[in-house]
């Protein structure tokens, strides 16, 4: 049975909930809402039994680690203010809280653009940190959790990204991304810092890893889709594989039980419990329809392999196709639930979701080949998919939100003859000025910098801003929040002023109750609704 704690109904009118942690005693938990979705918000401490509210914090805050009584840990980040130690914003620090005082106890000095993830181990009581640069780079930092002046470098220092997974009898279980940037796990001993391999690079990249008992339950993308490896400390594994292609997010262990989600573009959502070596699903919930999932190949303008997915229906074809990419930020594209594409497959259409360069589909290098002077390649991939859908004899509406807006936008651009329909949602489009709008600055490590001139040469090739010109376009949906506190509306009301200028045919859809992340499920519905009716006006389907 499951007992309802908190309602954003409760709380207040377009509320959205946005995440939260539970002690690990599980009498404390911590939740963080906004008004519409909006990034900046309020992290809330309830007492789990009586519901009391302990505590409130205001603005962005990321981990919290609980201490004994009411003293916890939390990462404040800081977007438009300075840190407390004069640091310009983007920045975070680690605060220790307690009956509403608190004191900045890790961070000070961190320069611009460093960030920081704080968790405790599940055994020994050790603080287990990341302070990442950017996609590319992180440092791993540990100590005692109650002495923040113990916290230290325990590994790093290289152009790689690498993290701690816990602690386990006396070593650290590290997650590196060195070498081919696919992703090892290491032992690193306590005392005399010696680095064991436990399991080396594998073909495919190591997407999540917790502790479970003496092993190591670590999820891999193997061609964008999830398979689990149970590891143990020598390094000999085990696999399991899941039906169909899908998604293992969420993964959390105590040590002795270990649970995650799974999902894919048919399946909402299952709750997986490890226990004992074995799986079983302790809640799902299922769509029953006739369709079917495909993966295809195709090659980009370099000869790179592209891959993606294509679910339709088994009894009802047509050629109208939705594209969706992303190629950006190390985030991969992989089987999930798409609740309003659903009607659009019984009706005939076809849902493809491209893996495209940028993303972490197949590793860091992989990411790479799509950042900074590399971006084109993300455009280049996606136009070799649209290509392949083109000469299927398909009718494309191409659709991206936030860095999958600035694709589409591109593609607009550079190929409108390969789309019949563009769908840009909450997007950056103005690659020039994006440094300068809200939180922008955080993504010059990605993108580049507008104000070194050698980055701006090349951000000015592709910016979709900057080279609209007087030409046919397709028909053009941009969609947008007045709540979005992380990528200004501005990028989406300049374009589609621009287009109005030319004469291009556009909606531009300005959501006043709606940020980056997220919004009410009413609210939700309505957006997608319009998007749908967008893309069955564009191919005039019944």
């Amino acid at each position: 049975s499951f007992n309802e704690i908190v309602k954003s109904e409760d709380i207040g009118e377009d509320v959205v909930i946005q995440g939260f942690q539970l002690s690990e005693e599980g009498d404390k938990l911590a939740f963080s809402f906004s008004i519409g979705g909006a990034d900046e918000g309020v992290t809330r401490i309830l007492d789990v039994k009586s519901n009391e509210v302990l505590d409130e914090l205001r603005g962005r805050i990321g981990d919290i680690v609980w201490l004994d009584g009411n003293k916890y840990y939390y990462v404040r980040f800081y977007g438009k203010e300075k840190a407390p130690d004069g640091v310009p914003p983007p920045a975070q620090r680690v605060f220790l809280r307690e009956n509403g005082k608190e004191e900045m106890v890790f961070g000070r000095g961190l320069p611009s653009l460093h960030f920081i993830g704080l968790k405790r181990s599940l055994q020994s009581n050790k603080a287990l940190l990341s302070i990442r640069y950017g996609w590319t780079k992180s440092d791993v930092y540990v100590g005692e959790i109650t002495d923040p002046n113990s916290w230290s470098l325990l590994y790093g220092g290289g152009d790689f990204i690498a993290y701690p997974i816990d602690y386990v009898n006396g070593n650290y279980v590290v997650a590196s991304f060195d070498g081919e940037g696919m992703g090892r796990l290491l032992a690193i001993n306590e005392r005399s810092h010696e680095v064991r391999e436990i399991i080396g690079e594998q073909p495919y990249p190591l997407e999540e890893a917790v502790v479970y008992k003496d092993s190591i339950v670590a999820s891999y993308l193997v061609n964008a889709s999830t398979k689990i490896k149970l590891i143990n400390m020598n390094g000999e594994w085990r696999e399991i594989s899941f039906e169909p292609p899908g998604t293992i997010s969420s993964l959390h262990s105590n040590g002795e039980k270990c649970v995650f989600k799974y999902e894919s573009f048919l399946i909402p959502y299952r709750i997986y419990l490890l226990e004992n070596g074995k799986t079983k699903i302790i809640r799902s919930e299922e769509v029953e329809d006739d369709f079917e999932i495909k993966e295809f190949w195709v090659e980009s303008k370099d000869s790179t392999k592209i891959h993606a997915f294509k679910v339709q229906n088994k009894n009802k074809k047509s050629n109208f196709v939705f594209a969706y990419g992303y190629g950006g930020f190390r985030i991969s594209l992989t089987p999930r639930y798409h609740p309003h594409v659903i009607p659009f497959i019984e009706d005939g259409g076809i849902f493809v979701v491209a893996n495209l360069r940028g993303g972490g589909e197949y590793g860091e290098k992989w990411h790479r080949a799509g950042m900074r002077e590399n971006k084109q390649n993300v455009f280049n991939d996606f136009i070799a998919v649209l290509e392949h859908l083109k000469r299927e004899g398909a009718k494309i509406v191409a659709y991206g939100v936030s860095n999958g807006g600035l694709l589409v936008g591109a593609i607009l651009t550079q190929r409108p003859d390969l789309i019949d329909g563009a769908i840009i949602g909450y997007p950056v489009l103005d690659m020039l000025r994006f440094d300068k709008l809200y939180i922008g600055r955080t993504w010059v490590t990605e993108y580049g910098d507008p104000e070194n001139p050698k980055d701006r040469e090349y951000l000015v090739k592709y910016s979709p801003y900057h080279n609209i010109k007087k030409r046919r376009y397709p028909p053009i949906m941009i969609f947008t929040g007045l709540y979005d506190d992380r990528v200004h509306p501005a990028h989406a009301l300049k374009f589609a002023a621009k287009l109005e200028e030319i004469g291009a045919p556009h909606l531009l859809r300005v959501e006043r109750k709606s940020g980056h992340s997220g919004a009410t499920p009413q609210t939700k519905i309505e957006e997608y609704s319009d998007i749908m009716a967008f893309v069955y006006h564009t191919f005039k389907m019944q």
